[in-house]
């Protein structure tokens, strides 16, 4: 064949540049080298293989043995069968019935082939000779030791020595001899310790297992690249199987590991490599890399179920003991394993396997162990405050929603009070989002050449393309993003709120849905408010809920009407009246933190709706709260005055209630329950008087300040940090329940005692005498008897 590619030309050659015919021969040459090492591995394997078959001696066909072995067998079958004329006629007719129907007494026995199995055309020989059947071996095989050839001019001889055989019999008699002295050692009764020796041989070994846990620990810590199967071995230490010392050792284990995850855990989540990525060749550094963050998912992984199967054990282990660990131990355990996965969910949010535990704490929450309970709850909350993004929050929620939802709404309250956590009302978007991702200013194209030299506008423009990159490598979260979680949180919450109150109105949990209500309510859709006030409206005249939760509605609708409910027109008198007729159910003793609520609502509905209430219904409530301020503790009195302070520099005309001498028409009616209609003009605030004698020096400053008409300037303005707090703020401030009084109280220097002299008291000296005889008569003292009139009265 005709070779049809062309020479290139010269001219071509000059076009060519001189890299490209570099690369062409460095090509060629490599093909040449390949196609020689190529023939050379050939010939190698070539020449092993002649090398091994010269090694070995080939078994000849011994094919004239079998024909050999076959005439004697058909001799010595004629020999054995019996002539026809000795067999009965039944015989010889059963047996050709069983010749024509059984074809094993026709067939060759030396054959290993099925019976209808067609011969096939081209049989190879190895075939056949494989098919024979093998002989009996009589002695057994010589195991041979193949030793290095010796080479010579015939070329090269195999070595091979016979193994030298054991006396197994020699070996099975000397075994069953060490058998027989260890069961006899074993038979001798061990060593009785006495308690102390226990003692002490239990501490010793619990300071071992210390030791190496705080040695594995300190190793992993050190380098936890390269420390995984350290790690594995610690994590083995969580089946210690040391009765003695296992519980503890469990116990120290599960809180090592814990502390361990979370120092060498990366700020980052880990994904599973892709089977492309596996193919890829990298850096030892980066392979490095991927084996450590592999095996750390996989031993987090491992510690944790072990953690699930230690809560689980002892939640299914009521009845059926362990032989290593008892049933008390494995609440101890559990308790431990339950707050080992509350500060993971606390401390790692962002790592794997996050929602596992999301989905092993939630459930807890509801755990009649109010230990357990209450590490979970607070875990959830703690994690609800410190989250900025929302994602954790989010998957909690959802967890949460669905617990209720599936226990049918039979959960403890608690379950539900952690949603007033959530970092949705108070925290602003704008500055977490400021504080993630700070934005950075560039210069504008005018100021850099105003400002700048071209050299120094050259290197400007890098070094905000580098800004520039870095920011978006920051992944932050933006605005629009984190309002979006939060939309989908809330959704899922209200949900769980409004599911309740349509289908569990009598269940515990409804306070703690009123109060979810009252503090998101300014975040419900307008088109929801109309119901929901409906609603609210008629849990508080069915007179089932207790003023607690009564309290809550109100705030709850006050709330939705004061934020986008303005644009509805709603009357909320009934609500007034409501809390109006409540003030005087409230508890005046330590448990006052109604109070508190009261005040809020009190904020809601007068300060934030001053242009829709009327001067009657402020005066009604004034004189209420003036009354309810003699009979609660200090703190509830000083917030009441403060918000008594709000009403006066609110309302206009607020001084009648000052003026003794100012007359109206009807009588106050103290008792009626519409404060609209109880003439609350026509009396006087005395009981500011009252006040005004108080032993809590706070409540005189209100007191007088509001007998003053609560002025801004002048002797009679209140102090600066009275004056610029709220009244809930005042409440919590001077709140006893640490037991301390705010202000603290002066203490008192003890005087001295003055000395008693008898001149100074005694001035007449007859008196003196009489009193220094008395004084030096000796008084006989009798037994006194005070059974003598019984005994007098028995007689009679």
């Amino acid at each position: 064949r005709k070779n049809t590619k062309r020479v290139p030309s010269f001219r071509k050659l000059l076009r060519t540049s001189q890299i490209k015919l570099d690369n062409k021969l460095k090509n060629k040459q490599y093909k040449q080298k390949s196609a020689a090492k190529k023939y050379r591995k050939e010939q190698k394997k070539l020449r092993e293989a002649v090398r091994d078959a010269i090694s070995r001696k080939p078994f000849p066909l011994e094919e004239s043995k079998k024909k050999q072995v076959a005439k004697k067998w058909e001799e010595k079958e004629e020999e054995d069968a019996l002539p026809l004329d000795m067999m009965d006629e039944d015989d010889l007719k059963l047996m050709e019935d069983l010749a024509q129907k059984a074809s094993f007494l026709t067939r060759d026995l030396s054959s290993n082939e099925p019976v209808h199995v067609k011969k096939r055309k081209h049989e190879n020989v190895i075939e056949k000779y494989e098919k024979v059947p093998r002989r009996l071996q009589t002695e057994p095989e010589k195991e041979l030791i193949h030793l290095l050839p010796i080479k010579d001019k015939s070329g090269i001889i195999p070595q091979a020595v016979e193994k030298p055989v054991l006396n197994v019999e020699h070996d099975e008699e000397e075994d069953t001899e060490d058998m027989e002295e260890a069961e006899d050692f074993n038979e001798e009764p061990l060593p009785v310790l006495t308690p102390e020796e226990m003692a002490a041989q239990r501490r010793q070994k619990l300071q071992e297992r210390k030791m190496h846990i705080a040695a594995l620990a300190s190793a992993i810590l050190s380098e936890p690249d390269s420390s995984i199967k350290k790690l594995k071995e610690l994590r083995a230490m969580l089946m210690e199987q040391d009765p003695n010392v296992a519980v503890i050792v469990r116990k120290l284990v599960m809180v090592s590991l814990m502390e361990i995850f979370k120092d060498i855990a990366p700020s980052y989540k880990i994904r599973p490599l892709t089977e492309a990525e596996k193919a890829t060749k990298v850096k030892k550094e980066t392979q490095k890399l991927r084996e450590f963050e592999e095996g750390l998912v996989s031993q987090y992984k491992y510690y944790l179920e072990n953690l699930e199967q230690t809560i689980k054990d002892w939640k299914q282990r009521k009845l059926k003991k362990s032989n290593v660990i008892s049933l008390k131990a494995y609440k101890g355990l559990a308790e431990v394993a339950v707050k080992c996965l509350c500060e993971l969910l606390v401390a790692l949010p962002h790592f794997n396997f996050h929602n596992n535990i999301i989905v092993l704490i939630v459930p807890l929450m509801n755990d009649p162990s109010k230990m357990i309970s209450e590490l979970c709850v607070e875990a959830v909350k703690k994690l609800f405050k410190q989250d900025k993004l929302g994602y954790a929050s989010l998957g909690v929620v959802k967890v949460i929603s669905g617990l209720v939802r599936g226990r049918n709404y039979d959960v403890r309250p608690e379950v539900l009070k952690v949603f007033l956590h959530l970092r949705i009302k108070e925290v602003e978007l704008q500055k977490d989002s400021e504080d993630i991702a700070p934005k950075k200013k560039f210069m504008t194209y005018k100021e850099k050449r105003k400002n700048l030299s071209r050299m120094q506008r050259k290197w400007k423009k890098a070094e905000e393309k580098l800004e520039r990159e870095l920011l978006e490598a920051e992944a932050s979260e933006s605005k629009e993003k984190k309002l979006k979680l939060h939309t989908e949180t809330l959704n899922i919450v209200f949900v769980t709120y409004f599911r309740i109150l349509k289908k569990a109105q009598k269940s515990p949990l409804l306070p703690a849905v009123l109060e979810g209500l009252a503090k998101f309510a300014h975040l419900i859709n307008v088109e929801f408010f109309d119901d929901l006030l409906i609603v609210l409206h008629s849990l508080i005249a069915s007179g089932d809920l207790s003023y607690h939760e009564s309290l809550h509605c109100i705030l709850s609708a006050f709330h939705i009407l004061s934020g986008q409910g303005d644009v509805l027109n709603i009357d909320p008198m009934k609500f007034y009246t409501h809390l109006y007729k409540t003030l005087f159910s409230l508890h005046a003793g330590g448990t006052n933190e109604d109070i508190g609520i009261v005040l809020q609502c009190l904020d809601v509905m007068f300060a934030k709706r001053r242009k829709q209430v009327s001067q009657q219904r402020a005066l009604a409530f004034l004189k209420r709260l003036s009354i309810l301020a003699l009979h609660v503790l200090p703190n509830s009195t000083v917030g009441i005055l403060a918000t008594n302070r709000v009403f006066m520099q609110t309302f206009p005309r607020m001084d009648l209630l000052l003026d003794n001498e100012s007359q109206g028409s009807g009588v106050y009616l103290p008792e009626l329950e519409e404060p609209e209609h109880c003439n609350a003009q026509n009396t006087a605030l005395w009981e500011l008087h009252l006040l005004q004698r108080h032993y809590h020096p706070t409540v005189q400053k209100f007191a007088t300040h509001l007998i003053a008409g609560a002025p801004t300037e002048g002797s009679g303005a209140l102090p600066l940090d009275l004056s610029q707090r709220s009244a809930t703020e005042l409440f919590e401030t001077y709140c006893m329940k640490g037991m301390t009084f705010n202000p603290p109280v002066a203490s008192v220097t003890p005087r001295r005692k003055d000395t008693f002299s008898q001149m100074d008291s005694f001035v007449d000296e007859e008196l003196n005498k009489q009193l220094q005889q008395h004084i030096n008569e000796t008084v006989a003292h009798k037994p006194l008897d005070f059974a003598k009139h019984l005994k007098k009265s028995s007689l009679a």
